[in-house]
């Protein structure tokens, strides 16, 4: 059965893939991204239910793709990333962010927050 649409925005393959295993395990369709550009190019255009997003992206940061996406969608947004200070979680969630988890992360983390959507 599936639940609903995902969008993966990460720029290392390893974690990519481990998100997109993961939220294809909770039943959502996967479609993936390694920039910040692609990742709001795949927010518009697949309309998903749920977006992760890593910080530290090779063109623009996931701060500012979060920012660009919340002004056309309301994907529930899990920033997921390597900073665990606590300035960076809250510019996160001012971008928009409804979720914020740090790596390495744990799939039952994603988990919860996927079914928030």
């Amino acid at each position: 059965m599936e639940r609903g649409i995902a969008v993966v925005v990460e720029d290392d393959d390893d974690i990519r893939r481990s998100l997109k295993e993961v939220l294809q395990q909770f039943g959502f369709a996967v479609f993936e991204t390694s920039s910040g550009m692609e990742g709001v190019e795949a927010v518009r255009e697949h309309d998903p239910d749920i977006v992760t997003m890593d910080v530290g992206l090779p063109d623009f940061d996931g701060i500012e793709a979060s920012r660009r996406i919340r002004t056309f969608s309301n994907a529930y947004l899990i920033m997921v990333t390597g900073r665990m200070d606590e300035a960076d979680a809250l510019m996160g969630f001012e971008a928009g962010a409804d979720d914020y988890l740090t790596k390495p992360f744990r799939p039952r983390e994603l988990r919860a927050g996927s079914q928030r959507c």
